[in-house]
């Protein structure tokens, strides 16, 4: 932690600004003693990620995971594919209880030696604890890999000049959304696009972060959590946090769209029921992109149609400051609301049937016709 420390004590020196736990927009204090980086002094805004951004990330930890059968034993814990995942691979996975609801979703890889599980910080210590009671006899064994020295800063790289100014230090970057490439300078992985363009999470060493940074800085926008956090709403990319927990079944926050659910593989827990929403439609829900003016939006916070305004129609999954005193989020919500909503301005509102407008925006990719 010392080492992670002694990165946030350089970016607050360069101006970031630390985010209070209590103002999360994940309603959630952070597990370490480590404050997170929301920004640089002010919220970009969607224009200037779609030129070119830099993002110290603060928030997410990473489980290891070795052994002989570590492979093994992740296919049958999680939603995806983990015993053909190459070292080329980067996927999305969710991690459900037995009623198929997810606990928490990953974005995971590998190496020669390790698998790789990307996960909010907060929720971190207790997945990892409740991985590893089913470890039993199975040679896998589980440990932090956020205080690895090699890994321990994450920073998230998009937009238009993105990719020049990467190739400063990588000579060749990933080809496609969902790969990586390793290099002495640390591991490079290509997440969804978002706005038109490449989205990076490069891991390297705190000092090697230290060394780049100013070059980065000079040619990209900086900023914190707040930023990556809005740019992977953008690309549609929902991540379970500790407010939203067993909130949701992986369709209902288009998981499998986003190759997050192989429905070829193995058990796992809550196989059955996410097999049966996808292939008997009991399903009516989905999530999709929004724009709220309201400062206090966070995950968890429910929507209501004006039609109806006695139920929520839907809950914030992720959310993130917009740069515009507002904020944008990934909502999922009842079919028809996302109808109802995307027709008629002021249908569906925050909070109550009362408040702020949520105004529907397109999403990056097709929600297919499921009828989920």
């Amino acid at each position: 932690m010392e080492i992670m420390n002694n990165w946030n004590q350089f970016l607050t020196a360069q101006g970031a600004r630390h985010l209070a736990a209590e103002n999360a927009p994940d309603g959630t204090a952070l597990a370490t003693s480590v404050s997170p980086i929301a920004d640089f002094g002010h919220s970009l805004t969607v224009p200037q990620l779609q030129e070119g951004f830099v993002a110290a990330i603060t928030d997410q930890g990473l489980i290891g995971l070795t052994g002989d059968e570590a492979a093994s034993f992740l296919h049958g814990q999680l939603t995806n594919d983990v015993e053909h995942l190459n070292q080329e691979q980067v996927r999305l996975a969710g991690y459900c209880t037995p009623k198929g609801r997810l606990l928490a979703s990953f974005l995971m890889w590998r190496n020669a030696t390790n698998i790789y599980l990307q996960l909010p910080r907060a929720i971190q210590p207790a997945i990892q604890k409740r991985l590893q009671m089913f470890v039993l006899r199975a040679k896998a064994k589980l440990h932090d890999a956020s205080v690895d020295a090699a890994n321990q800063v994450m920073l998230g790289l998009g937009g238009k000049q993105a990719d020049a100014v990467l190739s400063a230090w990588f000579p060749a970057l990933p080809a496609a959304p969902f790969s990586k490439v390793e290099h002495a300078l640390g591991t490079l992985l290509r997440v969804a696009d978002a706005f038109g363009s490449a989205r990076y999470e490069w891991l390297t060493s705190a000092a090697t972060a230290r060394d780049v940074w100013p070059q980065l800085a000079e040619k990209l926008a900086k900023g914190g959590n707040d930023c990556w956090r809005l740019s992977e709403i953008h690309a549609g990319i929902p991540q379970i946090t500790a407010a939203t927990q067993e909130q949701f079944v992986p369709q209902m926050v288009n998981f499998e769209l986003l190759g997050g659910v192989n429905f070829k593989k193995g058990c796992y827990p809550g196989q059955e029921i996410v097999a049966r929403s996808q292939y008997l439609g009991k399903l009516k829900r989905r999530t999709t992109l929004v724009s709220i003016a309201d400062a206090s939006v966070v995950a968890g916070g429910e929507l209501f149609a004006v039609s109806d305004p006695e139920q929520p129609c839907g809950m914030v999954v992720n959310a993130a400051p917009n740069g515009v005193g507002g904020f944008d989020a990934l909502v999922e919500m009842k079919l028809g609301a996302i109808e109802e909503g995307s027709s008629a301005a002021g249908a569906v509102r925050y909070g109550s049937a009362q408040g702020a407008a949520v105004h529907f925006l397109p999403m990056p990719y097709v929600l297919d016709a499921l009828d989920l």
